[in-house]
């Protein structure tokens, strides 16, 4: 792939193991002070302990939370030391600052191997503006940077962007493994390609419908976006949620689609209810026969079979957006049938399934299959602008050419 990996890195120096600067993302959820999800925490594990038992001086860096260049005590990464420490099984030490005297000496204090985690790099107003003078206080810190972040790398910040070109750059573990997972999903994937996009908006994802319909073979809609398009096709609709003002732009994607040869599936089924709450009275209807009075807010069995027939002849899948309210049951069934149904065919059939964004890797850890994916990003936005096809910043930056 066109840009360096550690496979590239020499971790040595004449006076011992380099410094290199890893850029992490420790945006963990955290409530009443205690971290909720280690996942990023864990998924950063590999990339450390390689450079560590290589001999390098690992000094990590992170954004948390929005400080907007002040130092907000509540926004501290220090509780993770002790949360990344457990996670590696060594030591890791702490400076009080990102950049400036302590985090130099601290960075300097590091022997071979040992691992150093800096302050919040948003508590520095240039963080965000990637201020040269910020990255160059990053840059002076290491002999070496590694990206690991890529949930981060839709951000041209200091730490992100304006470090990797003053230092050798390079692709953390994690990196690799997200960069490798979105090519094979849109770059050069193994055809039928079928993607699965759901939401609440057609307007919050109109690059990445515009960008699917000339990538993959089947569009699978679905979520509330779905509700726009049956609207727009003069389906009554009820008190479904759906964006009226988006029913031209609806029209035109899906004569877009046509244009490129790319099958857009819609619900071919709805399941409605009266009220949206946790196991209200639903009927099934057509797509098309919505009651008044009744709300959308799942898709129907014979969608359900509809999608897993596409699904059985691909070779590909992409997925962001359930198809229904997942949180509240019983509006979760057709993206847990769906999901089951996906990650059987991954270990049966050897179907690529790349999923992502964070109502997804929610509605996957719901239906229990989040670790039966091929591949499944925690990197939200990143992800989506990937699919967008969008350049990003932080992997540009990291690019041999």
């Amino acid at each position: 792939m066109p840009f360096r990996t550690l496979d590239d890195l020499d971790p040595s120096t004449p006076a011992g193991g380099k410094r290199v600067l890893l850029r992490a993302d420790l945006n963990v959820p955290v409530r009443d002070g205690r971290i909720t999800d280690r996942t990023r925490i864990e998924r950063l594990c590999p990339t450390i302990r390689e450079l560590a038992e290589k001999g390098a001086r690992v000094i990590v860096c992170s954004h948390f939370d929005r400080p907007k260049g002040k130092r907000v005590p509540e926004m501290s990464l220090k509780p993770m030391v002790e949360a990344l420490s457990t996670a590696l099984g060594r030591p890791v030490a702490w400076a009080d600052d990102c950049v400036g005297p302590e985090a130099e000496a601290a960075a300097a204090a590091l022997k071979d191997g040992e691992v150093l985690l800096l302050e919040n790099t948003r508590y520095h107003a240039g963080e965000e503006k990637n201020d040269p003078a910020l990255a160059a206080g990053l840059a002076k810190l290491a002999d070496a940077f590694v990206n690991d972040a890529f949930s981060a790398a839709h951000r041209a910040h200091a730490s992100t962007e304006g470090v990797a070109r003053l230092l050798p750059a390079y692709a953390g573990r994690l990196m690799e493994a997200e960069l490798k997972a979105l090519d094979a999903a849109l770059g050069n994937p193994a055809r039928p390609v079928v993607a699965i996009v759901g939401g609440a908006k057609v307007s919050t994802k109109l690059d990445l419908l515009g960008n699917l319909t000339g990538k993959v073979d089947v569009l699978v809609i679905g979520g509330a976006m779905a509700n726009t398009f049956l609207a727009a096709q003069g389906h009554a609709m009820g008190r479904s949620l759906q964006e009226a003002e988006m029913h031209d732009t609806a029209r035109q994607i899906l004569d877009q689609a046509a244009a490129k040869g790319c099958e857009i599936l819609l619900p071919l089924d709805l399941v409605v209810a009266g009220e949206f709450a946790p196991n209200a009275a639903t009927r099934t209807v057509a797509a098309d026969r919505v009651p008044d009075g009744m709300m959308a807010l799942d898709v129907g069995p014979e969608t359900v079979d509809a999608v897993e027939a596409r699904l059985r002849r691909a070779s590909t899948l992409v997925w962001n957006g359930p198809f229904g309210a997942f949180e509240t049951p019983p509006f979760d069934n057709a993206t847990v049938t769906v999901a089951q149904a996906v990650a059987s065919l991954t270990a049966s059939s050897g179907l690529k399934s790349i999923a992502g964004g964070g109502d997804t890797v929610s509605a996957l850890k719901h239906a229990g299959v989040a670790d039966r994916l091929t591949y499944v990003s925690a990197a939200g936005g990143a992800f989506l602008e990937w699919l967008e096809g969008k350049t990003l910043p932080g992997v540009a930056a990291l690019e041999t050419a």
